[in-house]
């Protein structure tokens, strides 16, 4: 790992230590209180000497008043637009229609008798929007390798990396979703792991920089996709950063815009040998990362001052800490060829062992390249690619990470979950049970489950369905164990259950020393029980039924226990995310152009600007115009979180009357505030105002609802009830009259972040009908706490849910 020079050394005369900040700062989510009734045992620490501030500057939304029109918005928020009628309109236009469509809408018939608009054509609207403020530029650079000829102009179109990130740094949006400090999390005894901030290698590199220095990591996210379908189709490759210290929360959410598009990587096809064409695309690929990310490298070896979202300085140093793809993207990453993993030392060969291998660092392949370019030039493709094959390299000679401080791949490469997890399951697990199985009767096993509201059902069965998402391979997993169980042999079904006790512990937001040992056992599991899996010849390819476990995500997995214990929770490094932007700044986008070969790119750079700028006015504009400040408070209070949109959360806060303007994931409806609650208070209940049957005697509910004990049931509740009088409390059956709900909502808190509240479920509780002979009533888990304090889970079945006078009862 390298070690940074630093450019300025602080000092006590020219920062504010930890203890002696002026302003209160946003606690990191691992801190930050419950409203649970029981005491909590949540301890931590931040690293002392990171952090500090040094002075006052501003924030992305104080620049924007530097605007060289500022002076007339004093006057008129919303200029050049005449008011904030006429602004929404043109913001609906730009973002909703085609130019043409513009045109055909202010050419309309009904502006002969109304006042127009004061643009009067899409020309003039667009070069409105286009004056909008706006930060970091768009270039266009143009490139060649000599002696190398492309079918097109090699063109990248980027922006700098560095200006993006003090972007994201400062905006006040994110002011109440940021962390600055590394820190430790512990919960009893045990260590937790959320956010990369409360990981291992935050706290060594901040070791390694100056005293009050500020981290913030840099997450990189690529892939390519196709935008037209045609054969010889178009592609785009961009490139897309964010920032660690935002709560990975927020990262999560492509409408929270805490990711910006860097670059559009230009797909060029070269005039060689097709031996020639991948080596060269990777070179190219690299040393266009290289080019927008310099000024990012220079940041995390020398540090650079910017200011945070409440408008402090901060001595900054961004390392390189994740880069997000998928595995044969990895390896053009790590320079390394296809057939070894890009982060351990493993080949193909010693895939499906179960060993966790070495790392393969950074500094053991640039010595090998090193090695390989001594005696061959990197440009002699042929003699060089030959060479770097034999070591297991992938012929890239100038890796863009050579030279970014404290990066690495085996480090920066973290397992990704999405393709990891989900398209190994459906690519290779779900195949085996297909095999052993049979598909008519795996199909019949899913058709016949049981339908709960807000969850898949797949009605006609999922072998048939030749590509599906990331959510409906979550969706099948959630019951395959159970849907072969009987159907397979028990070590064939043991294998498949612990690799899916291992996606689900590998997808915990919060990790602990505890669930960590858990989810590695679960993988050691399968590794035990694998071999029913070739002996059942599941495992098939071309030629046949394989006994080997060779699979290049197989051997990822080993890594996931020190990747998350490095960088934090896996989840945050999703491509579930960069999938969304490829939709949102490739497909959609190219939707909206005129699709010319030439200039395309050019015309989504163009448009994705106008939509960032459109929506950092909109939020400004609707802040200064009712004069709040442009710094967003840091909020204290231990409240209950609803809502993970930080712009909504601000509006919420200061203009309340507003906050229908702000787009993006509203809040969940909190049942805690009015509904019935269990004697913990960590479960809430809601019924709708009117029960689906009115005045039910016990008689009517015993043959309505096939419940035979259902007076014992009632008696000994009654009996057991905190409003029972004790022994002497009795119920007599033949009296009463009950209502009757078949449905109700359930809500919990997160099991990760208890003050996180998660959207309630609909809990259905149906009695018997033609439709469902036995009724249609849902299953929960149930938690019982023992006198010494010991919880037990219970699986129950909800059947009917009572009132009688003034006392609710859940029937389980």
């Amino acid at each position: 790992m390298d070690i940074p020079v630093p450019g300025f050394v602080p000092t006590a005369s020219t920062c504010w230590p930890h203890e002696e900040r002026p302003h209160q700062f946003p606690v990191p989510p691992g801190l930050q209180g419950s409203q649970s009734s029981k005491p909590s045992t949540t301890t931590g620490y931040c690293h002392p000497h990171s952090g500090y501030v040094f002075g006052v500057g501003k924030n992305l939304f104080d620049r924007l008043q530097d605007d060289q029109y500022n002076y007339r918005r004093e006057i008129n928020t919303y200029y050049p637009f005449h008011d904030e009628g006429e602004w929404e309109l043109a913001k609906f236009l730009v973002e909703n229609l085609t130019q043409a469509q513009i045109d055909k809408f202010l050419k309309l018939k009904w502006f002969h008798t109304r006042a127009k608009p004061s643009f009067t054509s899409k020309e003039q609207l667009l070069d409105w929007t286009d004056a909008l403020p706006s930060f970091v530029p768009w270039k266009v650079s143009n490139l060649e390798f000599t002696g190398y000829k492309t079918t097109y102009p090699v063109q990248l179109i980027w922006r700098d990396a560095l200006e993006v990130v003090k972007q994201l740094f400062s905006d006040p949006v994110f002011a109440n979703h940021i962390t600055f400090q590394p820190h430790v999390v512990n919960t009893g005894s045990q260590r937790e792991y959320g956010d990369y901030m409360s990981a291992n290698m935050t706290w060594k590199i901040q070791d390694y920089l100056p005293v009050g220095a500020t981290q913030v990591p840099i997450i990189l996210g690529s892939d390519k996709t196709p935008v037209t379908r045609i054969t010889g189709g178009l592609e785009m490759h961009p490139l897309f950063i964010t920032i660690g210290n935002i709560d990975s929360e927020v990262r999560s959410k492509a409408t929270l815009r805490a990711w910006r598009c860097i670059a559009y990587m230009p797909v060029s096809k070269f005039r060689v040998h097709s031996d020639y064409q991948t080596i060269l695309q990777a070179r190219l690929w690299h040393k266009c990362v290289d080019l927008v990310c310099a000024n990012l490298k220079v940041a995390a070896s020398d540090g650079c001052f910017m200011p945070d979202p409440s408008r402090h300085i901060r001595y900054v140093f961004t390392p390189l800490i994740a880069h997000v793809c998928d595995l044969p993207e990895a390896s053009m990453i790590a320079a390394v060829s296809k057939n070894v993993s890009p982060i351990t030392m493993a080949t193909q060969d010693k895939f499906g062992d179960g060993i966790l291998y070495p790392p393969r660092t950074g500094k053991h392949t640039l010595q090998l390249i090193h090695e390989i370019a001594k005696e061959i030039d990197p440009w002699d493709l042929d003699k060089f690619q030959k060479a770097a094959k034999a070591a297991h390299l992938s012929g890239v000679h100038m890796p863009y990470w050579l030279d970014w401080s404290f990066s690495c791949p085996s480090v920066f490469l973290p397992g990704e979950v999405l393709h990891t997890l989900h398209k190994f399951f459906a690519d290779h697990p779900l195949k085996w049970i297909k095999e052993i199985v049979g598909k008519t009767k795996l199909d019949t096993r899913f058709i016949t489950q049981h339908k709960r509201v807000g969850t898949h059902h797949f009605t006609k069965g999922i072998t048939h369905v030749n590509q599906m998402t990331g959510h409906e391979h979550r969706d099948i997993q959630r019951t395959i164990v159970a849907s072969i169980s009987g159907a397979a042999p028990p070590r064939f079904v043991r294998a498949i259950r612990a690799l899916i006790d291992f996606f689900y512990y590998a997808q915990n937001s919060v990790h602990s020393p505890e669930s960590l040992q858990s989810m590695v056992q679960a993988l050691s599991d399968f590794h035990a029980f694998k071999d029913a899996i070739v002996e059942a010849e599941a495992r098939r390819g071309k030629k046949g039924a394989k006994e080997d476990f060779f699979i290049p995500k197989l051997e990822s997995l080993q890594s996931f226990r020190g990747t998350i214990e490095r960088l934090g929770t896996l989840m945050q490094f999703s491509a579930d995310m960069t999938e969304r932007l490829l939709i949102t700044h490739c497909k959609d986008l190219f939707a909206r152009t005129s699709r010319r070969v030439n200039d395309f790119t050019e015309q989504c750079v163009q448009i994705l600007n106008r939509q960032e700028s459109m929506e950092l006015f909109n939020l400004y504009a609707l802040i200064t115009s009712h004069g709040a400040s442009l710094v967003n408070a840091i909020n204290l209070e231990d409240e209950e979180v609803t809502t993970v949109n930080p712009a909504l959360s601000w509006i919420s806060r200061i203009l309340p009357d507003e906050a229908y303007s702000v787009h993006g994931p509203r809040r969940v409806r909190n049942h805690f505030h009015k509904g019935i609650l269990s004697g913990d208070a960590l479960t809430a209940f809601h019924l709708t105002s009117t029960p689906d049957l009115k005045s039910l005697s016990p008689v009517d509910i015993l043959t309505k609802y096939a419940l035979i004990d259902f007076d014992h049931a009632v008696s000994q509740f009654i009996q057991c009830s905190s409003l029972s009088s004790g022994k002497n409390t009795r119920w007599d059956h033949r009296h009463g009259r009950f209502y009757a709900w078949n449905k109700f909502r359930l809500q919990l808190h997160s099991a990760f972040q208890p003050r996180v509240i998660m959207p309630s479920r609909v809990i259905q509780s149906y009695p018997p009908s033609d439709l469902f002979p036995l009724g249609n009533c849902d299953t929960v888990l149930v938690d019982f706490t023992s006198d010494d304090g010991q919880i037990t889970s219970h699986v129950a079945q909800v059947l009917v849910v009572p009132k009688s006078g003034s006392v609710r009862f859940l029937g389980l």
